[in-house]
């Protein structure tokens, strides 16, 4: 079992509803209760900055710096995990939070590169009630879901979707402007085909590894096993093929494919159009007809089948956020939660308007109360 990776300070500046605050964790689990709107999920989403990207409600900068502020915001946390203690601080100033591209990360005091420096130290994973839609909703959040999972045990998988973004974007400008020159489509198209393969790859390569960790999961036990493949061409090519020779087939599908792109306005075939598909394997049904209870149960079990791939894969115990996790849960599922988290040796942040929804948890667990900008213990 790898040794634990855990936040043991965090502190805000700015952040939603909070102008200052300071917390110190405790390693194991951390239920935070109070009111619906008291900043429970805040403070989760903070940690999720932690991690590359936009965090747990993907909102724009200037949503997430505080109303009556400077138009900023910052985080900084103290990690402490098998390389030692590091200190990692994030944010925005109120003239970049406009932007996308404006937040700055520092790793014990000097800039990082960029926000991927962040995995080195720690990995970050979560579940929240947005998510209960995931298996009937659309194929995007799915593949978003799934990209996050990617990125949690290959740290370059970020930056491959970022390049492909790219390109794609580039690609579909020329269609859009009635293009006609190949030398331009030629070089956005080899780049396309480049990172496009090595996303399938990595996301085939995840779901392999996540299927075999499933298989691990009591087959009649309170969280039930999913059945998980990959819809997409590159994906099922990438499965019996060369990686240069599906490189070469893809970038000759976008050349041949361009009159009718140009006509669709978009470019219609690559890894942005895969799915990821689930089964509820004891019913022998997809995951989108089942009951919502069951859908919560598979999707946790999926989460907790992940945390224990990354911990193993990475070295580095994952940190989860599980917000309003209890809600949705019978008791006997609630306990079976608890007893797996403390196996997998993890730091969960649980979040629920009801703390003795985690009452099982007396003396295993920190507690504390959030009431509108401020958090202390539970009383």
């Amino acid at each position: 079992m790898p040794e634990q990776t855990h936040i043991s300070k965090l502190t805000l500046t700015n952040f939603r509803n909070y102008a200052g605050l300071s917390l110190e964790f405790d390693p194991g689990a951390v239920v935070l209760s109070g009111d619906n709107g008291a900043g429970k999920t805040n403070l989760l989403e903070a940690i999720s900055l932690l991690t590359p990207g936009r965090g747990l409600r993907r909102a724009p900068y200037a949503d997430v710096a505080r109303e009556g502020g400077d138009g900023g915001f910052a985080l900084h946390a103290r990690i402490e995990g098998p390389e030692g203690q590091v200190e990692i601080g994030t944010g925005v100033s109120g003239a970049d939070a406009a932007g996308e591209g404006g937040r700055r990360v520092r790793i014990n005091g000097a800039p990082a590169k960029s926000a991927d420096d962040m995995l080195e130290w720690l990995r970050v994973v979560w579940l929240t009630p947005a998510m209960d839609g995931l298996f009937p909703g659309p194929a995007a959040d799915r593949r978003r879901f799934l990209d996050r999972l990617v990125l949690a045990i290959d740290p370059n998988h970020g930056q491959r979707a970022l390049d492909y973004e790219k390109a794609m974007r580039g690609r579909n400008r020329l269609l859009t402007e009635g293009s006609r020159n190949s030398a331009w489509f030629d070089a956005i198209e080899t780049q396309m085909a480049e990172t496009g393969v090595a996303i399938a790859a990595a996301r085939a390569e995840l779901v392999r590894l996540l299927a075999a960790m499933i298989d691990r999961l009591p087959g009649s036990g309170p969280f039930p096993q999913a059945d998980i493949s990959l819809s997409g061409e590159l994906e099922g090519e990438i499965a019996g093929a060369p990686a240069v020779d599906v490189e070469e087939r893809f970038r000759a599908m976008l050349a041949n494919g361009r009159e009718r792109d140009r006509a669709a306005g978009r470019t219609l075939d690559g890894p942005h159009r895969s799915d990821l598909v689930v089964r509820y394997r004891p019913k022998s049904m997809p995951a989108e007809l089942c009951s919502t209870g069951e859908q919560k149960a598979l999707l946790v079990g999926i989460v907790l089948s992940h945390a224990r791939l990354t911990g193993e894969m990475s070295g580095l115990t994952p940190i989860l956020l599980l917000d309003e996790i209890a809600a949705h849960l019978d008791s006997g599922r609630r306990a079976a939660l608890f007893s797996i988290l403390e196996e997998l040796n993890c730091q969960a942040f649980m979040t629920g308007t009801d703390a003795a929804l985690f009452s099982s948890l007396a003396g295993r667990a920190q507690f504390l109360t959030v009431d509108h900008g401020s958090v202390g213990p539970t009383g």
